[in-house]
């Protein structure tokens, strides 16, 4: 993929974004017509449950589950689920989705009284869980890929999968540091420079 034609910010024409590895999903449509992402979705993921580093996370969302892996990933059969990015523990980034086209991340979900989040939204799968840290490397990477983001798309907010499925989902839990992503967004700035104010327009969840 060393041939896409990049533009200043690091992005294709189609919403790739370089600084990723790309590993498309078929799992994904377009949004609604004028829609364009405003909110930025975190959520944690690890399979099987708690155990890093392997492939299933992105067979899941290409569609290429070895369902003999584990016996946990027969519940998996049928399931059409994907995201945009997926952030590993030692912060190496992959997309699956072009930015700018819907990713299957949010499930029934609402926001600010808006329903259907994966139609404005873009998702970022954390390599994680709920009970155990996430890595300093994961934290740069995010506050990275978010500046990136904020460069190409009107991003004005960000929140968890628990924010949006309250009741239903969890993620990405009480060991995801919102201070500390707010805190190294804010001082990286975009490419590691001065902060602008478009910046510190991003709303994260109260009570961080």
């Amino acid at each position: 993929m060393s041939s896409r034609r990049l533009d200043g910010d690091g992005w294709d024409g189609n919403g790739w974004y370089g600084g990723a590895a790309r590993y498309p999903s078929p799992h994904c449509d377009a949004r609604p017509d004028g829609v364009v992402p405003e909110l930025l979705l975190i959520h944690n993921v690890s399979l099987p449950a708690g155990h890093f580093g392997g492939p299933h996370v992105s067979d899941l969302f290409t569609g290429r589950v070895d369902y003999n892996a584990d016996p946990s990933f027969s519940a998996l059969r049928g399931l059409k689920v994907s995201a945009h990015f997926f952030v590993r523990r030692d912060g190496r980034v992959i997309q699956y989705v072009a930015a700018g086209d819907r990713a299957w991340h949010a499930g029934v979900s609402a926001w600010r009284g808006r329903e259907r989040c994966n139609d404005f939204s873009i998702g970022i799968e954390l390599e994680g869980s709920d009970t155990v840290a996430f890595e300093p490397p994961q934290y740069a990477a995010l506050a990275a890929l978010t500046a990136a983001l904020q460069r190409r798309y009107p991003l004005t907010e960000v929140c968890g999968h628990e924010h949006v499925a309250p009741g239903r989902k969890t993620d990405p839990g009480p060991c995801f540091d919102w201070k500390l992503y707010k805190e190294t967004l804010e001082k990286r700035g975009p490419d590691g420079a001065e902060l602008v104010p478009a910046y510190r327009q991003l709303r994260f969840p109260s009570r961080l």
